[in-house]
């Protein structure tokens, strides 16, 4: 995700063991994972390689993940229902912990970011809604943890999810509506800008790696 190896460096398990210092069975779990999760891909002489960051469409992506998620909350002003207390409380509750111990830094946090949006979606009551934004997280999820590889992104994108449940739960859904339509434009613009600068590094790499 850094840019360390280029799209031509084939990732053999014996080199990478012995980078890290460990046997080759955990390197082979390890690819296997990373390939299911769309960070390398398996070509056909067999090996695996770094896969390219898609950047192509994800403003688009972006675009529909933002409109299912604010319509979620219109949805329930319009409705008049409110959203689902019973599933917001806990979720409150959970990041209020993670904002008194954050994690480190990790792109595995994506799925604490992907539940929390999963779960607002599904308290306005429309569970449709949330089907489609998990259709669609998936297909950004190897971009989007470029997101949380720093230790500020960890803790604003805590703070900003309390935030906005917190607004939720106190009823003041057109700022709440304000509040996510920011919080997601933000990680849209750090999510392209860290992609880009690992396409220019893994392009740089093969550049100057011998022929």
């Amino acid at each position: 995700m850094t840019g360390e190896f280029s799209f031509r460096d084939r990732l053999t398990e014996e080199r990478l063991a012995g980078l890290l210092g460990v046997s080759r069975t955990p390197v082979r779990e390890a690819l296997t994972r990373l390939a299911s999760d769309g960070l390398v891909e398996k070509r056909a002489d067999g090996g695996y390689y770094p896969a390219e960051p898609d950047l192509d469409g994800l403003r688009d992506l972006y675009e529909i993940r933002i409109v299912l998620e604010l319509h979620s909350l219109q949805r329930v002003a319009e409705s008049g229902i409110p959203h689902d207390a019973v599933l917001l409380e806990p979720l409150r509750d959970d990041w209020r912990a993670l904002l008194a111990a954050p994690p480190d830094p990790d792109p595995s946090f994506v799925a604490l970011d992907e539940g929390f949006h999963l779960t607002l979606c599904r308290a306005s009551g429309n569970l449709e809604l949330a089907n489609m934004l998990d259709a669609i997280n998936a297909r950004i999820r190897p971009v989007r943890m470029h997101d949380f590889r720093t230790e500020d992104r960890i803790h604003l994108t805590i703070e900003q999810h309390l935030d906005i449940v917190e607004t939720v739960l106190a009823g003041d859904l057109p700022d709440a509506v304000r509040k996510l339509r920011n919080h997601v434009g933000e990680s849209m613009e750090v999510v392209e800008k860290r992609a880009a600068h690992a396409i220019t590094q893994m392009v740089l790499r093969r550049s100057r790696s011998p022929r």
